[in-house]
């Protein structure tokens, strides 16, 4: 194998190893290559559809279109990321309040975390039931609904009707993708609605997001930053995001 075929293997490995990457995240990576190379290193797998070029990056085609990808998959990404997000999330957190936790692998980290305190909470995430099982004095409620079996999540009519009826002090949201033209998105167009609903029937919304899904835009729009009031993420982002989270009043930790 040359060295060419060696180190395009070695993108592809590390963009489905991120789930998504950025170009400076791929420059970092293989320092001694240059930027024409790796662009057309991009474009060369992208025609071979073994990545998906996005704007400033690449995202895996692992990541399947309308899925949200699968949980399994994610679960394995970013895990330090993921951990600092959750560490700081439990900052956030008020005893006796009632809660929204979305699904997905960063919520599900945040919930494996979850302080044993009295908390009402509402959870999509199968993943995040099962953590917040282990606790003795959160009640915790599944909505009914449709079964996503690759997220491992609650969605549909039924949920989204369920969610109406409660008054959250705070939703947690996982997030998809943000993308600067499209705001924070989703790939399931029922459970984007179901986020929607969540974050209209809030006083505060949260939302969870390592750096990995700037630039990522999915099918469906779920809200932009004006309608977030903390985002919570691995201390990475891009100062264009940050600069764009000054401008709506929305605080980062």
């Amino acid at each position: 194998m040359d060295s060419m075929e060696t180190r395009r293997n070695a993108i592809v490995e590390l963009i489905n190893e991120k789930g998504t990457v950025s170009f400076s995240q791929l420059k970092d990576a293989f320092p001694n290559v240059s930027e024409m190379t790796l662009r057309t290193d991009l474009k060369l797998l992208d025609e071979a559809k073994r990545i998906l070029r996005i704007h400033g990056g690449a995202r895996s085609v692992q990541v399947i279109i309308g899925t949200d990808d699968f949980l399994n998959r994610k679960s394995v990404r970013n895990i330090p990321e993921k951990q600092k997000i959750a560490e700081k999330a439990l900052t956030l957190l008020h005893p006796d309040t009632t809660i929204f936790l979305d699904s997905g692998s960063t919520t599900t980290m945040f919930a494996r975390q979850f302080p044993d305190q009295s908390n009402l909470i509402y959870t999509t995430g199968l993943s995040c039931a099962t953590e917040l099982a282990n606790l003795s004095k959160p009640i915790v409620m599944l909505p009914g609904g449709r079964l996503n079996r690759y997220s491992q999540s609650i969605f549909g009519f039924s949920a989204i009707k369920e969610l109406e009826r409660i008054n959250f002090h705070q939703v947690f949201l996982g997030i998809t993708g943000f993308h600067y033209s499209a705001g924070f998105t989703g790939g399931i167009n029922e459970e984007v609605i179901l986020k929607q609903t969540a974050i209209r029937q809030s006083e505060q919304v949260i939302a969870l997001m390592d750096s990995s899904k700037i630039g990522v835009k999915c099918s469906f729009g779920v809200c932009g930053l004006a309608d977030i009031d903390i985002v919570v993420s691995d201390g990475k982002l891009p100062e264009e995001f940050l600069a764009e989270c000054r401008k709506y009043g929305v605080t980062v930790l």
